[in-house]
């Protein structure tokens, strides 16, 4: 539970103002601006930068990044979004949260990363299968826009999700996965509503955030490994 601001190196403050820079902006030329959008694209780029830290103050951040970007999604009728967020994500943040505080490293300042095994991606696959199948009938149901992708977007999540509560480097390819799906997801509902456009920003720096968190984590992991 350390601070984790102060773990960020002065390359990562760049990279971290920047990103909250054009996520700002982005809102300022949007067709309105979004605050509820904006405030939870702060908070989401915050947490990824810290989870690449692998500090447990990113999980802290992403229940409140949960509960945000599921009430964009409900105002959007994303209904496939919402319940993943709120239904799933925010729980298994809670979860991971209380994982990653139990698993330090031996610095302490970090969580532990975790090798996955065949029972992990035995459970995971098994797993993934029945959410999957679960929220497409659920989504059809709601009659959910963009049903294909809303249930893509659910299976990568699902698995980012459980791979960050297991600890594994590879949490961050499972976001980055999601973000492409969300990029392409909110880019329709821009085209029907512009003031859209900056959650596909958002997503789109995400993206970057995410393939930098993996390639954090699998350093960490090799200088671990050497060790």
């Amino acid at each position: 539970m350390s601070n984790p601001i102060t773990c960020l190196t002065k390359k990562e403050w760049g990279i971290w103002m920047g990103a909250l820079l054009i996520i700002v902006v982005s809102n300022i030329f949007s067709a309105n601006v979004n605050v509820l959008t904006l405030v939870a694209s702060c908070v989401g780029v915050t947490s990824l930068i810290i989870a690449a830290k692998g500090n447990v103050w990113s999980q802290i951040l992403m229940i409140l990044f949960s509960i945000l970007y599921g009430i964009i999604s409900w105002q959007f009728h994303y209904w496939g979004e919402m319940l993943t967020y709120l239904g799933m994500t925010m729980p298994m943040a809670i979860w991971s949260t209380i994982t990653w505080i139990r698993n330090p490293s031996e610095s302490g300042k970090e969580v532990e990363i975790q090798q996955l095994t065949k029972k992990h991606v035995f459970l995971l696959v098994t797993s993934t299968t029945v959410i999957t199948i679960l929220f497409f009938k659920i989504l059809a149901v709601l009659e959910t826009p963009n049903i294909v992708f809303s249930t893509i977007s659910i299976t990568t999540s699902f698995l980012a999700a459980s791979l960050t509560m297991l600890r594994s480097s590879y949490y961050a390819v499972g976001y980055a996965a999601n973000d492409i799906i969300l990029i392409v997801l909110w880019i329709m509902a821009t085209i029907k509503d512009p003031s859209y456009f900056s959650v596909t920003i958002i997503f789109t720096i995400f993206f970057f955030f995410d393939l930098y968190g993996f390639v954090s984590w699998r350093k960490r992991e090799t200088a671990v490994n050497v060790n």
